[in-house]
């Protein structure tokens, strides 16, 4: 039997374009000589499609999408997924399997994951259980049917699937990705195959969506628990498998700094496309962050549909401002300067008289910032283009970051990117080009805010090594201050990060979207109350 995994990349709500990419995928797998081809959990709508599922017309307008595939399927078996309901209005997560122009069967998802980013209890009720329904025959063979979260649940569908007779278990998915998240399926399917004494074939879906991205990685598993088939990770693709041949196509995997990056960028690109932009601007200060955001811009979007905008205060040393063009030129972007020492200057006159008798602090300071994301935002509205912000989770967990300042932007590439990642992540990128496109001292210069003389990040917030760690045990781990001081001496710098994430939530819960590439990254992942009295 050959199956054909189609590896699509939906946009949520658009009927149109998702139809018409499930017909494209469709009659490529015909030309393949594909027996079967299997789409993604909602491919029909898109994944996840949140409260527009409480809008009837939207299920509505899903439904006509699916009868209207349905009529054109003849030649092959499709699975494709969907919302489906009920005269009572009740709403699942379905998948459809089609032939020869009828929708035969209509499978629920009996398993709803209600943890992390998923609220699908919201807004689905739980298939009932029917063996008959999960069931289907086609090209001889009997295949079972399931969603996603089904596969995952131990002596769940999949074990009673395979108990009726089934040899070919075939699930549709929208699994988000995040580190190691592959290598997790990956073994989870294998045990499920040799449990089952089944062959496993997986579809997931691949895309960004808001602050999701959808790694692919489809994969077919033989029932000795081997990957017979891997499509890629981070891109479409048709993914054929000859259930009989040995040899099918199996795409490598990729090491932790390219999938990381790989993320970033179909994330960056799918949000500013998705949504209407051709266009990004970002601050370039010559640090690293804002350098790396750039080099993202770039890969995802084209050299052509990025700009660079140098913000240089009296506080930015030579070396800072030079780096800013130099990555600009490395990049081809277009890069324009334009210097803040007239408008701080206006500031300060103008507060004067009401901060007369006190000292020069952070208001002072932060002015600066907010001057420069009142620039970027003048740019987006006069042309129309959409700010990406620089900030790190690192300085996002701890507030070392200013609303309206730098967190102006409509998306934020490195959101849920420790500052060590960053690092990383730039080397990395470095090495893939004969020449560095980020200068060396830029990963070399202490990191800086360059709002006051002198100013470096670890004086504020110690070395980023000692800082990343602490981060990763309690926004990460929910590990208690006691827990993360190993020794007495790091309680009183433990207990200070700590209380730094605990009291900047109402400053991240005011940013912009993110990518997520961590198990917790700040947003739906975490839920930490504004107001709240609790220390530990």
């Amino acid at each position: 039997m050959k199956i054909a995994l189609a590896q699509i990349n939906t946009t949520v709500g658009d009927f149109s374009g998702n139809g018409n990419l499930i017909l494209d995928y469709l009659n490529r797998a015909k030309r393949a000589k594909a027996q079967m081809v299997v789409f993604p959990e909602m491919a029909v709508c898109g994944y996840p499609p949140e409260d527009l599922v409480l809008k009837n017309h939207f299920v509505e307008n899903n439904i006509k999408t699916i009868a209207a595939l349905a009529k054109k399927v003849h030649g092959i078996c499709a699975v494709i997924g969907f919302v489906d309901t009920d005269s009572k209005g009740k709403i699942y997560n379905a998948a459809a399997i089609i032939e020869e122009g009828l929708i035969k069967k209509v499978y629920h998802k009996n398993e709803l994951p209600n943890y992390g980013v998923f609220d699908e209890k919201r807004y689905f009720y739980p298939g009932d259980f029917d063996i008959n329904s999960c069931l289907i025959s086609a090209a001889g063979q009997k295949i079972g049917i399931s969603i996603c979260e089904d596969i995952w649940v131990d002596a769940g569908i999949c074990t009673k699937q395979a108990k009726a007779g089934a040899k070919i278990l075939i699930n549709i998915s929208s699994s988000p990705y995040e580190i190691g998240k592959l290598k997790a399926r990956q073994e989870l399917l294998s045990q499920r195959s040799k449990e089952t004494n089944t062959t496993i074939v997986y579809c997931n879906l691949v895309g960004g969506q808001d602050e999701l991205v959808f790694d692919g990685a489809s994969m077919v598993v033989s029932a000795q628990g081997k990957i017979l088939a891997r499509a890629k990770q981070f891109e479409e693709e048709l993914l054929v498998c000859d259930l009989e041949q040995s040899e099918n196509p199996v795409a490598a995997l990729l090491d932790d700094s390219q999938e990381v990056y790989k993320a970033l960028v179909l994330a960056t690109r799918d949000y500013v496309q998705k949504n209407g932009f051709s266009r990004v601007a970002l601050g370039l200060s010559g640090g690293i962050d804002s350098a790396l955001v750039a080099v993202i811009a770039v890969d995802a979007l084209g050299a052509e549909n990025v700009t660079a905008i140098s913000m240089p205060s009296v506080f930015n040393v030579k070396a800072t401002r030079q780096d800013a063009r130099i990555i600009a030129k490395n990049l081809g972007i277009e890069f324009k300067e334009i210097p803040i020492k007239a408008i701080h200057n206006v500031y300060l006159k103008v507060l004067r008289k009401f901060f007369q008798g006190t000292s020069a602090n952070i208001a002072e300071e932060n002015i600066q910032a907010r001057i420069r994301g009142n620039v970027l935002m003048a740019f987006s509205n006069k042309f129309g283009w959409l700010i990406l912000t620089t900030g790190n989770k690192s300085e996002m967990a701890v507030g070392y970051c200013t609303l309206y300042g730098d967190m102006s932007g409509g998306f934020a590439p490195l959101k849920d990117i420790f500052k060590t990642r960053v690092y990383e992540l730039v080397r990395w990128r470095n090495s893939q080009t004969s020449e560095p496109l980020i200068p060396k001292r830029v990963l070399l210069r202490a990191p800086t805010a360059e709002l006051r003389p002198n100013q470096t990040d670890e004086e504020s917030l110690g070395a980023y090594e000692q800082l990343d760690k602490v981060l990763d045990a309690y926004v990460q781990g929910h590990q208690s201050v006691s827990a993360i001081a190993k020794e007495p001496s790091q309680m009183q710098y433990v207990k200070k990060t700590v209380n730094l994430v605990d009291k900047n939530e109402y400053k991240r819960r005011q940013g912009p979207p993110g990518i997520k590439i961590s198990e917790r990254a700040f947003g739906r992942d975490w839920r930490l109350p504004i107001t709240n009295k609790y220390k530990e």
